[in-house]
This record gives structure tokens, sequence and C-alpha cells, in this order.
């Protein structure tokens, strides 16, 4: 080998080296992925700064970011003090989404899901599309006699902490039997799972008569046909932004607790009853860094609203983003 090729190859391994060092890494939840997605990308176009955030479940995340795998993970469950204390963590929101139920029923397309119909699908005593606890709120609809197979996530997944969190706020039943976990071993014969939202996604589209909980942006852009729930009012709300804003009002999210809060099924007579807040962890004791990630952070709050509003996600209002922004500075990460 030449000295020529060989300082070549030394300046592309340089190269390399300092382009992998520059890049601010993220992973985590795979709720808030496509926002993210398109926040990074315009961030780097209008910065030149690479963020990237790899979508591995909320578990993982949590699991990264208390190893210092990453610079910042993602969770849709968010962490309390106590333990944020004894993995060295500091937390703050990202953006509120919303969690719907996608279907896959042939001839069907304005389906109502009661609260009672909610659970039943998740527990398996609902094994039929026509069976009575859905057939209720349909009485307009010829629903098929028609096994159904409810989708969940496979994977640790903040999407499933709120939902079965959800779940646990409709039923006693559920929330003592089974609680609101990341995971969990779902009861009944009538389910399958896919990892990740996407891989609910193409298990919604592939499966005929099947239903299942899903993040709105994914259902959105896989096509995926999602029902008018019940809220605590007990009125009937589709999923649009509209409604998770009205939702998304309601949430208490408060900097001395670390923004500790889970904000399903909230008050309201137009809310939208499965909305939920995404989290982002940063190590304590990586402040220059986690100053690289907080500006991100405070461009996407500033710059990234159109964005996320048309990705059906809810940017943070001023009066919480200004407590963020405060919460940094008193943890030195601003």
């Amino acid at each position: 080998m030449t000295k020529v090729i060989k300082i070549a190859l030394a300046s592309t391994v340089l190269l390399t080296s300092l382009s992998a060092n520059d890049i601010i890494k993220g992973s985590g939840a795979s709720f808030p992925y496509s926002v993210y997605q398109k926040w990074l990308k315009a961030y780097n176009k209008d910065t030149g700064i690479k963020v990237d955030y790899i979508k591995k479940g909320s578990s993982k995340g949590i699991k990264d970011a208390s190893s210092r795998a990453v610079d910042f993970a993602g969770t849709d469950k968010p962490l309390s003090p106590k333990v944020l204390k004894k993995k060295g963590l500091y937390q703050f929101p990202g953006v509120v989404g919303a969690i719907t139920m996608g279907y896959n029923l042939p001839g069907v397309s304005e389906l109502k899901l009661s609260r009672k119909a909610t659970v039943a699908i998740a527990n398996g005593t609902a094994k039929y599309w026509d069976d009575a606890v859905i057939a209720k709120a349909n009485a307009d609809i010829k629903l098929p006699h028609e096994k159904l197979t409810f989708v969940h996530r496979a994977d640790g997944s903040g999407t499933t902490y709120n939902f079965t969190y959800y779940l646990s706020k409709v039923s006693k039943k559920w929330r003592k039997t089974y609680g609101a976990k990341k995971s969990l071993n779902w009861p009944g014969d009538h389910h399958i799972g896919g990892k990740t939202n996407s891989g609910v996604a193409a298990l919604l589209k592939q499966t005929k008569y099947s239903v299942g909980y899903i993040d709105y942006a994914d259902a959105k852009n896989n096509d995926i046909a999602m029902a008018t729930v019940e809220n605590r009012e007990h009125n009937f709300i589709k999923p649009t932004l509209k409604s998770f804003q009205t939702a998304a009002a309601k949430a208490t999210l408060k900097p001395e607790k670390d923004f500790y809060a889970v904000i399903a099924d909230p008050k309201g007579a137009e809310s939208y009853p499965m909305v939920a807040a995404t989290f982002i962890l940063v190590p304590a004791e990586k402040p220059e860094m986690n100053k690289r990630v907080t500006k991100f952070y405070d461009w996407c709050y500033t710059n990234g609203q159109e964005i996320a509003k048309g990705l059906g996600f809810v940017p943070l209002p001023d009066s919480l983003t200004s407590k963020v922004r405060t919460y940094w500075e008193n943890k030195g990460i601003k």
C-alpha cells in the first residue's frame, strides 16, 4: 500500500469518526417516531446539526438511557421522581399524541366502540364482531358473525402502558387483574402481537376482522380505519386533532415532579379519551451533551408545531414549554 493511499484511508477513518461523534443519538418509544423523524430532518436542514432516533419501544429506550447507550431516550411511560433519581436521569415531555382503536372490518367504515366494548375486546370476552357489547353502540350497522382478532404490541411499549392505564380507569376488574403495564400476557386466545406501532399497523392491514390499539399517526399513514370511542362523559368522540387538543388541555404536568403524570381518560365532554404524553430522558451527569439535546427540543417547541399538527400530534402549549425551559435551567442543561 502506498503512502498516499494510507493517508487517504486514515483521513476517511478520521472523518467517519468525527461524523459519528458529532451525531446526537436517541432511541426508544415508537409512539412519537413519525414526528421526531420530521423534526430531526427539519432541524438538520435549519442548523446542520444531526440528530438520530431509533424506534425500539419505551422499555428499550429506558434501558438505553439507564445504561448510557444513547444521548437521550424516548418513553411513553413516565418515570417517577424516585426512579429518575436512582437512575441518575432527568425527564421532560416532548409532545402529546393519541392512541386509536384501528380496525379491519370489511364493509364497515363508521365503527363505534363503547368503554365496555373496548375492555371486552382486550380481555377476550367479546369473541365475535356481532357480540352484544359491540353491537349495542352500532345499531345502524350489520356487524358480521366473524371471530375478531385483537392486535397488540409484542414488545415492551409505552403505548401498551397508556392503553392498559386507560383500561384500568374504565374497568375496576381490569385494574385489579392486570393493571397498567408496558407488556403483559394478554388474556384469551384471540390475539396476535406486532413489534413497534409499525408492526401493529402491518398486522391490522393484513388481518381481516382485526382490531387493535395503535398511535394515530401510524394508523393515519397506513390508511387504517379508526373507531369513534366513548369518553368518560359517555360521548362518542372521533379521533381528530381538535379532540386531542381538547383532551391535552386537561393535562397537569408539573416540573417539581419531573413532569411525572399519565393523562389518559381526561375530563371534558369533547375530550378524546386515549391521549398520552411522551417523554425524553437524559443522563444527569452529561450537562454539555444535554444542552445539545435540549437545544434540539427547544427548536422543536418553537418551530415544529405545524409538523406535529400535520401528523395528528398536539404541540405542548407555551405555558408548559416555559416550565420545561425553567426546569432545564434549574438542572443546568439549558
